[in-house]
Protein backbone atom coordinates (compact mmCIF):
# COMPACT_ATOMS: atom_id res chain seq x y z
CA UNK A 1 0.00 0.00 0.00
CA UNK A 2 1.37 3.36 -1.01
CA UNK A 3 1.04 6.21 1.46
CA UNK A 4 1.74 9.86 0.73
CA UNK A 5 2.30 12.63 3.21
CA UNK A 6 2.67 16.24 2.17
CA UNK A 7 4.30 19.05 4.10
CA UNK A 8 5.61 22.55 3.55
CA UNK A 9 2.42 24.54 3.16
CA UNK A 10 2.40 27.97 4.73
CA UNK A 11 1.05 31.51 4.60
CA UNK A 12 3.36 33.70 2.51
CA UNK A 13 3.32 37.06 0.79
CA UNK A 14 3.14 37.53 -2.99
CA UNK A 15 6.53 37.02 -4.58
CA UNK A 16 7.71 34.57 -1.93
CA UNK A 17 9.02 31.07 -2.47
CA UNK A 18 7.95 27.83 -0.86
CA UNK A 19 8.96 24.19 -1.11
CA UNK A 20 6.40 21.43 -0.74
CA UNK A 21 7.44 17.86 -0.03
CA UNK A 22 5.65 14.57 -0.48
CA UNK A 23 7.12 11.64 1.41
CA UNK A 24 6.29 8.26 -0.08
CA UNK A 25 6.05 5.10 1.98
CA UNK A 26 5.21 1.56 1.00
CA UNK A 27 6.96 1.65 -2.35
CA UNK A 28 10.06 3.11 -3.91
CA UNK A 29 9.63 6.54 -5.46
CA UNK A 30 11.22 5.49 -8.73
CA UNK A 31 8.58 2.79 -9.27
CA UNK A 32 5.78 5.37 -9.29
CA UNK A 33 4.36 8.04 -11.52
CA UNK A 34 4.08 11.07 -9.26
CA UNK A 35 2.17 14.32 -9.51
CA UNK A 36 0.98 17.41 -7.68
CA UNK A 37 -2.53 18.75 -8.00
CA UNK A 38 -4.14 21.72 -6.30
CA UNK A 39 -7.60 22.89 -5.41
CA UNK A 40 -8.41 26.51 -4.77
CA UNK A 41 -11.43 27.53 -2.67
CA UNK A 42 -14.62 27.06 -4.67
CA UNK A 43 -12.84 25.52 -7.63
CA UNK A 44 -12.14 22.05 -8.95
CA UNK A 45 -8.88 20.23 -8.58
CA UNK A 46 -6.30 21.13 -11.21
CA UNK A 47 -3.04 19.62 -12.36
CA UNK A 48 0.23 21.26 -11.34
CA UNK A 49 3.12 19.01 -12.39
CA UNK A 50 4.06 15.36 -12.85
CA UNK A 51 7.14 13.16 -12.97
CA UNK A 52 7.13 10.05 -15.10
CA UNK A 53 7.98 6.75 -13.52
CA UNK A 54 10.49 6.03 -16.28
CA UNK A 55 12.25 9.32 -15.69
CA UNK A 56 12.86 12.15 -18.11
CA UNK A 57 11.71 15.73 -17.92
CA UNK A 58 8.70 16.45 -15.71
CA UNK A 59 5.67 18.09 -17.26
CA UNK A 60 3.84 21.03 -15.74
CA UNK A 61 0.78 23.17 -16.22
CA UNK A 62 1.21 26.44 -18.08
CA UNK A 63 0.76 28.50 -14.92
CA UNK A 64 3.61 26.55 -13.29
CA UNK A 65 6.17 26.86 -16.06
CA UNK A 66 9.05 29.09 -15.11
CA UNK A 67 7.90 29.32 -11.48
CA UNK A 68 7.46 25.78 -10.15
CA UNK A 69 10.11 23.05 -10.27
CA UNK A 70 9.44 19.40 -9.62
CA UNK A 71 12.21 17.14 -8.38
CA UNK A 72 12.74 13.71 -6.90
CA UNK A 73 14.92 12.90 -3.90
CA UNK A 74 15.28 9.16 -4.23
CA UNK A 75 17.45 8.90 -1.11
CA UNK A 76 14.54 10.25 0.96
CA UNK A 77 11.79 8.76 -1.20
CA UNK A 78 10.42 12.28 -1.51
CA UNK A 79 8.90 14.34 -4.30
CA UNK A 80 9.54 18.07 -3.98
CA UNK A 81 7.76 21.01 -5.55
CA UNK A 82 9.78 24.22 -5.41
CA UNK A 83 7.52 27.20 -5.99
CA UNK A 84 8.76 30.72 -6.58
CA UNK A 85 7.25 34.12 -7.29
CA UNK A 86 3.99 33.01 -5.70
CA UNK A 87 0.79 34.85 -6.52
CA UNK A 88 -2.56 35.14 -4.78
CA UNK A 89 -4.02 32.80 -7.41
CA UNK A 90 -1.67 30.08 -6.18
CA UNK A 91 -3.64 29.86 -2.93
CA UNK A 92 -4.91 26.30 -2.72
CA UNK A 93 -4.62 22.94 -1.06
CA UNK A 94 -1.76 21.14 -2.78
CA UNK A 95 -2.06 17.38 -2.93
CA UNK A 96 0.42 14.72 -3.96
CA UNK A 97 -0.72 11.79 -6.10
CA UNK A 98 0.90 8.55 -7.23
CA UNK A 99 0.25 5.61 -9.48
CA UNK A 100 2.14 2.38 -10.03
CA UNK A 101 1.47 2.55 -13.77
CA UNK A 102 4.01 4.19 -16.05
CA UNK A 103 1.42 6.65 -17.33
CA UNK A 104 1.58 7.91 -20.89
CA UNK A 105 2.02 11.63 -21.39
CA UNK A 106 -1.61 12.27 -22.27
CA UNK A 107 -2.73 10.88 -18.91
CA UNK A 108 -0.22 12.56 -16.61
CA UNK A 109 -2.51 15.53 -15.99
CA UNK A 110 -5.62 13.40 -15.50
CA UNK A 111 -6.43 13.04 -11.82
CA UNK A 112 -8.48 9.93 -12.59
CA UNK A 113 -5.28 8.12 -13.54
CA UNK A 114 -3.88 8.22 -10.00
CA UNK A 115 -4.77 5.63 -7.40
CA UNK A 116 -3.02 7.08 -4.37
CA UNK A 117 -3.51 10.48 -2.79
CA UNK A 118 -2.20 12.38 0.17
CA UNK A 119 -4.30 14.60 2.41
CA UNK A 120 -2.87 17.83 1.09
CA UNK A 121 -1.08 20.86 2.45
CA UNK A 122 -2.46 24.40 2.48
CA UNK A 123 -0.66 27.19 0.66
CA UNK A 124 -1.98 30.69 1.22
CA UNK A 125 -0.54 33.66 -0.64
CA UNK A 126 -1.73 36.93 0.81
CA UNK A 127 -0.45 40.42 1.40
Amino acid sequence: QVQLEESGGDVVRPGASLRLSCVVSGRSLNTLTMAWFRQAPGKGREFVAAARRRGGSPISANFAKGRFTLSKDNSRNTLNLQMSNLEADDTAVYTCAADVTDLITSRLADQRAYDYWGRGTQVTVSS
